[in-house]
């Protein structure tokens, strides 16, 4: 496993963005888009994991950042959708991609053109409906009351900050349209065993997972 840096297109120009990578220059080459958010923490394991797997079986693989997320030293509240799709499809680019693998909320910014897995997809609606709980409960139990449609509101109109994650105006708007390509092959939980580690109120592991996801996905590259 090796970090490294790739030339990712951003607000304001060309930024250097992280990626973990397994390269050994073979023939088949994953692009996986991460989980987002706090899911992206929770799943951050089963992924590295996963890459691992894959490594064993052949198959390089690249888990960049998107802008504003994890390593990324640019500011999330200036990212917009659209610039996180435009850097997964420039990631797919520059690592050379033969397959691309959407996790749970990744699966919404997936690069067109390559064979695509989504693990999990999940509409932007439903991440946005459980970050606004997640809110309105923190804000209950500090003793202040919040309005659900009131807060989505505002979100339109000025952005919002939703579990730390502070988004601007623009990629709320964006964002919450935002529903999985219906062309990708879904691989749904029960696919791989077990019940979701985004779920878990903690970072996890579960090794069995990771190697009924890998196994999966490389008999579909194969194929």
């Amino acid at each position: 496993m090796t970090p490294t840096n790739w030339p990712c297109p951003n607000v304001g120009g060309l930024v250097q963005e992280y990626a973990l990578t397994f390269d050994a220059a073979r023939n088949h080459r994953l692009l996986i888009v991460p989980a987002l958010f706090d899911e992206g923490n929770r799943l951050r394991r089963l992924t590295v994991e996963v890459m691992r797997r894959l490594d064993a079986r052949g198959i390089d693989s690249f888990l960049p950042d998107l802008p504003g997320c994890n390593e990324s030293l640019q500011p999330l509240e200036r990212q917009e959708a659209a610039s996180w799709l435009s850097a997964m499809t420039s990631a797919a680019r520059h690592f050379g991609a033969t397959h691309v693998l959407g996790i749970r909320g990744g699966c919404l910014f997936t690069p067109a053109g390559l064979p695509t897995w989504h693990y999990a997809p999940v509409k932007a609606a439903a991440i946005m409906r459980q970050m606004l709980r997640a809110r309105l409960l923190s804000a209950r139990e500090a003793g202040r009351e919040e309005n659900r449609d009131a807060l989505a509101k505002a979100a339109l109109a000025q952005g919002i900050e939703l579990a730390g994650y502070r988004l601007d105006a623009a990629f709320y708007r964006q964002f919450e349209l935002m529903a999985p390509d219906a062309a990708a092959t879904v691989v749904a939980q029960d696919c791989i065993g077990g019940a979701g580690l985004w779920l878990r109120a903690e970072p996890d592991e579960d090794s069995a997972q990771a190697d009924a996801l890998a196994a999966l996905m490389a008999n579909g590259i194969a194929a």
